[in-house]
C-alpha cells in the first residue's frame, strides 16, 4: 500500500512539472509591452512568424538575433497603433511570404502548397512501377549441381522413413 501511495505522489509531481514548465519562450522580458492586451497581441501575432534562421520556429520560440529583431519591430507597429494585419503586413513586406508560418496560398507559394504533394506522388507512382516490373519477371532457379540432387534425393529419402 505504502509503495502505490508514493508511486501516486511522484507520478503527480511530474504531472505538475510538465505543466508548470510549459513551453518554453524566447521573448525576453526587456522586448516585452508594458500594456498586457497590446503584449498579449503580440504573443497571439508572433505565434505566425518564422523566424527566417532556425526556419521551422516561431519568432517567439526562437533564440536567434533575428527572432529578436522580428519581436521588437512586431512589437514596435503594435505600440504605433497598427492593427494586428498592418502589423504583420509591415513585416511581411519587409520578409516576403516566407516569413509566416502558414503562407497564403498565391502564385509565389505555389511550390510550397504543391510540391510536398507532387513529391509523394511521384513516389508512389515509382514504387508502383517498381513493384510491377519485379512482380512480373519470375526468378529463374540456378539448376542443381549432380552432387547437389544426390543430396537432396537422399535428405528426401531420409524424411520418407
Amino acid at each position: 500500500m505504502r509503495g502505490k501511495s508514493q508511486l501516486k505522489r511522484l507520478l503527480a509531481s511530474l504531472a505538475f512539472l510538465v505543466v508548470a514548465i510549459g513551453p518554453a519562450r524566447a521573448v525576453n522580458p526587456d522586448e516585452m509591452l508594458r500594456d498586457p492586451t497590446q503584449e498579449a497581441r503580440a504573443r497571439v501575432l508572433s505565434e505566425g512568424l518564422r523566424c527566417l534562421v532556425c526556419q521551422n520556429q516561431s519568432i517567439d520560440d526562437s533564440n536567434a538575433p533575428l527572432a529578436h529583431d522580428l519581436r521588437v519591430l512586431l512589437r514596435e507597429r503594435i505600440s504605433a497603433g497598427d492593427s494586428d494585419k498592418a502589423a504583420v503586413d509591415y513585416i511581411v513586406a519587409r520578409y516576403g511570404n516566407f516569413v509566416l508560418l502558414k503562407p497564403p496560398f498565391q502564385l509565389d507559394t505555389l511550390a510550397l502548397w504543391i510540391g510536398p504533394l507532387l513529391v509523394a506522388l511521384a513516389a508512389l507512382v515509382g514504387t508502383a512501377r517498381f513493384l510491377r516490373r519485379n512482380a512480373s519477371t519470375p526468378i529463374a532457379a540456378a539448376p542443381l549441381s549432380i552432387d547437389e540432387e544426390q543430396r537432396a534425393d537422399m535428405l528426401l529419402q531420409e524424411g520418407q522413413k
